[in-house]
């Protein structure tokens, strides 16, 4: 096969998928792994894809900036913002990740007092420092230019000092499976990190990143407390929260799934 013809067919793939691993395209085209790599360099040069670590990402799957996303869905971010800061008490200690999602929650938590925030993002920490009585930690590192915020191995070092009551993440998208998705392993390892690193953790997504494949896992919803979201899932998403001890909520009320009871209240 030539190489016009596999690369034609990897941008498809791609493009068909939203993301995809060498490893999956070496599967489809069983060729060389250092063959695949070439060609995803190639169409990353000719902005045909968005090259990541071991893999691709289709262009229109690609995070816009923070200015732009904050934009997409408004209205709906700001009901998943409100309704996620009703979970947050005054004097709290809250981790909030980047992102235009989680932003709609920074805000929505700004008449809180005494808080204890925690945050890589350049923009959170701008909103609450000399507020309320606040007291805000920047977590250090290098700076990602579309969301305004630190990540790397600083940053991932850093926050390993700090433990929180809540952790608010956002989702580049969340797949199928059930797994909250990014797209670089930069942020991954973050977000991931900030899971652990509080009692409570939470994912914010509107239904526009549900059933859509990121480039990189960050982390597996049943090991979140709450999914806040603006719709409930649909299938196959659906099925995979039903099965998790996640608790969904959405459209102003709250299902609790997994081996507690199931409500009829959501769409």
């Amino acid at each position: 096969m030539l190489a016009e013809q596999r690369q034609s067919l990897i941008l498809d793939m791609v493009n068909q998928r939203g993301a995809m691993s060498i490893t999956d395209i070496q599967r489809k085209l069983k060729v060389a792994r250092e063959t695949i790599r070439r060609d995803i360099l190639q169409l990353a040069d000719r902005r045909a894809v968005t090259r990541t670590h071991g893999g691709a990402v289709a262009l229109k799957a690609s995070e816009a900036v923070l200015d732009e996303r904050q934009a997409i869905n408004a209205d709906a971010k700001r009901t998943i913002g409100e309704r996620a800061a009703r979970l947050v008490p005054d004097r709290a200690a809250v981790i909030l990740g980047g992102g235009s999602t989680v932003l709609a929650v920074a805000d929505a938590l700004l008449e809180r007092r005494r808080l204890s925030i925690i945050s890589n993002s350049l923009v959170v920490c701008g909103r609450f420092a000399g507020r309320n009585g606040n007291r805000v930690t920047m977590i250090g590192g290098a700076i990602q230019t579309a969301n305004s915020a630190a990540v790397g191995s600083d940053a991932v070092a850093m926050l390993a000092r700090y433990f929180a009551d809540f952790a608010f993440i956002g989702a580049g998208a969340i797949s199928s499976t059930g797994w909250v998705m990014d797209y670089t392993p930069e942020e991954a390892d973050l977000y991931a990190l900030m899971v652990r690193s509080a009692h409570v953790s939470v994912v914010v997504a509107d239904r526009t990143k549900f059933n859509r494949q990121g480039a990189v896992r960050v982390v597996d919803l049943r090991t979140v407390k709450y999914l806040v979201t603006d719709h409930r899932p649909a299938p196959p998403l659906a099925g995979a929260i039903a099965s998790s001890p996640l608790e969904l909520i959405a459209n102003d009320k709250r299902r609790t799934v997994g081996n507690s009871p199931v409500g009829d209240a959501l769409p």
